[in-house]
């Protein structure tokens, strides 16, 4: 020790009560990190033997994956349904989007200003060409039809007049009665009549016309429209909407309107003589309307758009088809006959173009390239790549490959035909002993192929 602190060791010493003995330290307990070591062992331990018992009831109970059918394990045969490729008639058809358009609308309007004093028609009613439609009030054009007529009677009078003086005059001039001057003057003055009766007879047949235009009737057969205006109303030319609108209803046109890339053959159809059949669908496209046959197309392409308008007409005694109607169109271009037809549910497309998985006699399935043609809502046609009688995989393509085993759908709907349904107790058990059992015995041969 150091010396310099030996006095004070000592005089602590010192001070020390008689009889008592100095303060010893106590040594504290040693500790024991087994004792924790083991509890986190027993731990994990513990967790890991619920984790297991808790992946085993979710892998016992848990549903098959999509696609894969119970009982379906990994290396076993691919479960599929086929159809067969057969011979058969392919439409070539195209689908637009038209409007019911006649082929005669007419805005019923007066052509001269007077007051509408009567209506002859009912809304709705069908109208026959020259049918009386509306009547303006005739007085003021009866009353300027007969001024002129007034006025033509005058200058007729007046060159039965010129007309008589100047024979005279011809006559007194032959004797050298009278100047020629006079013979001439008096020709000049029956020209001027003539030409005054004429200028008056325009007049007449305009107030004529006038008054004519007073009755109005319908230049075509069709349907009258809702009445735009009421009797009573001072009715001018100028006036924009008019007294009613007349449409033609039978037959009736449908317009559409088709991608350019579409009219060479649509024209050389037309061309040849071919009657082009055209079916019209309601607005949801699912019931049939009426069919016609394509008429005529448009003289020039909306370059805004790259179509071209098309009108088909049909025969509309019943009215089925209404002025501006919405349509769905389709249009029959020609019939493939004869062709190879493959379900569309069969073709597949992939890196290298479209195939179809074909089935084997040995229950394989090998992938075969095809190629494709028109098609509808339901087939294909084939150029190549299959031939009729061949069978197609349908369903189960997903997880298929070239070479790959498969079973059909029907094969394996009876095999499991005997089997007690799941939730019964035939076969002694219920369901969820089977299900545990079944989970098992899968785990157990995937931990034998690993």
């Amino acid at each position: 020790m150091n010396e310099v602190f030996k006095p004070d060791v000592v005089e602590r010493s010192r001070t020390q009560p008689p009889g008592v003995s100095p303060p010893t330290k106590t040594p504290s307990a040693p500790a024991r990190p087994w004792r924790k070591l083991a509890g986190r062992i027993l731990l994990v331990l513990a967790l890991a033997i619920a984790g297991s018992f808790a992946f085993e009831k979710f892998e016992t109970h848990a549903p098959p994956t999509t696609g894969e059918p119970k009982g379906e394990r990994a290396g076993s045969p691919q479960t599929v349904r086929v159809a067969p490729v057969a011979l058969g008639d392919m439409p070539i058809t195209l689908d637009a989007l038209g409007a019911v358009t006649p082929f005669e609308t007419v805005t019923i309007k007066t052509q001269i200003a007077g007051k509408l004093i009567e209506v002859g028609f009912t809304e709705g009613q069908m109208v026959k060409r020259g049918d009386f439609i509306a009547q303006i009030d005739p007085k003021p054009y009866q009353a300027a039809l007969a001024a002129a007529q007034g006025q033509l009677a005058k200058d007729q009078a007046l060159l039965a007049q010129a007309q008589a003086n100047l024979a005279r005059f011809q006559a007194l001039a032959k004797q050298d009665s009278i100047a020629a001057q006079q013979v001439t003057d008096q020709q000049a003055l029956v020209a001027q009549d003539k030409a005054a009766i004429a200028a008056d007879e325009a007049q007449v047949d305009a107030a004529q016309i006038n008054l004519n235009y007073t009755r109005i009737v319908s230049p075509i057969t069709g349907r009258a429209g809702l009445r735009l205006v009421d009797p009573g109303n001072y009715l001018q030319p100028s006036d924009s909407t008019g007294i009613v609108v007349i449409a033609k209803m039978d037959p009736i046109s449908v317009v559409f309107s088709t991608p350019e890339d579409n009219l060479p053959r649509i024209a050389a159809r037309l061309k040849s003589g071919a009657k082009l059949p055209v079916t019209v669908f309601d607005r949801a496209n699912a019931n049939k309307i009426a069919t016609g046959t394509l008429t005529t197309y448009d003289s020039q392409i909306d370059v805004t758009t790259g179509t071209i308008k098309m009108r088909a007409t049909f025969d509309n005694p019943d009215g089925v088809l209404f002025p501006q109607q919405f349509v769905n169109v389709r249009l029959l271009i020609d019939t493939m006959t004869g062709v190879v037809l493959a379900p569309n549910a069969a073709v597949q497309v992939g890196p290298s173009g479209n195939f179809v998985y074909l089935l084997n006699d040995d229950s394989t399935v090998a992938k075969r390239d095809v190629v494709t043609g028109p098609n509808d809502g339901a087939r294909t046609t084939i150029a190549s790549g299959l031939s009729a009688g061949d069978r197609v995989v349908i369903d189960g393509v997903d997880r298929l490959r070239d070479g790959a085993k498969v079973r059909l759908a029907e094969a394996a709907a009876g095999d499991g035909a005997d089997q007690p349904a799941a939730g019964s107790n035939a076969g002694g058990g219920s369901g969820w002993g089977r299900h545990h059992r079944a989970g098992r015995n899968g785990r157990a041969a995937q931990g034998a192929a690993q």
